[in-house]
């Protein structure tokens, strides 16, 4: 892969032919991209019937009365039952060597440690908590692009962290300036 095209850090949207259910009209954030492969989690699937308290009881930590509720949702077919904290890194804090950083601004952990934060009433913010992920091999991602299964663009906070996961499709296609009306589900080469 040519280091120009690392989409680290970057948002993908699925356009309209995308055929895979699972990610039709996802909004995802590239965490990891490399001549390896790539790792993302999807932003706007709630996980149905999943509470961020109950998750805690399930791992037997201790929600104190100022715990922290963060959103669950699904970050995607792997490993579902692995979970991925995705939250916001102050400016000038330094993060911890367990924590994997996307962007200056933006980590990525997997470690319990940071649920018994939100469980004591700490922990970095805003934060979600994403349950499984998607990933692709080797050239697998940078193939699914050309053959115009997904749209790149710079993230948007808004659409990480913000609470209307049916609006965040259309509001990634937006912040593109496209209409989804006009959107072809066919790839052509010009």
């Amino acid at each position: 892969m040519d280091t120009s095209s690392n989409l680290t850090g970057k948002m993908l949207i699925a356009m309209p032919g995308m055929r895979d259910p699972r990610f039709e009209h996802a909004v995802i954030l590239i965490c990891a991209h490399s001549e390896d492969g790539a790792m993302g989690l999807v932003l706007n699937r709630p996980m149905p019937d999943v509470d961020f308290s109950d998750l805690l009881s399930q791992l037997g930590i201790d929600a104190g009365v100022d715990a922290l509720d963060i959103p669950v949702r699904f970050g995607g077919p792997v490993e579902p039952g692995r979970g991925f904290v995705l939250h916001r890194v102050p400016q000038g804090i330094r993060i911890e060597e367990n924590r994997l950083r996307i962007s200056e601004d933006l980590a990525m952990s997997t470690t319990r440690d940071i649920l018994e934060d939100y469980a004591r009433g700490h922990g970095p913010q805003p934060a979600v908590l994403a349950l499984g992920y998607a990933g692709w091999g080797p050239g697998q991602l940078d193939s699914e692009i050309l053959a115009n299964g997904w749209l790149t663009s710079d993230r948007g906070d808004e659409i990480i962290f913000g609470a209307d996961n049916a609006g965040k499709w259309r509001a990634a296609l937006k912040s593109l300036g496209i209409d989804p009306l006009h959107l072809s589900p066919s790839a052509g080469r010009a």
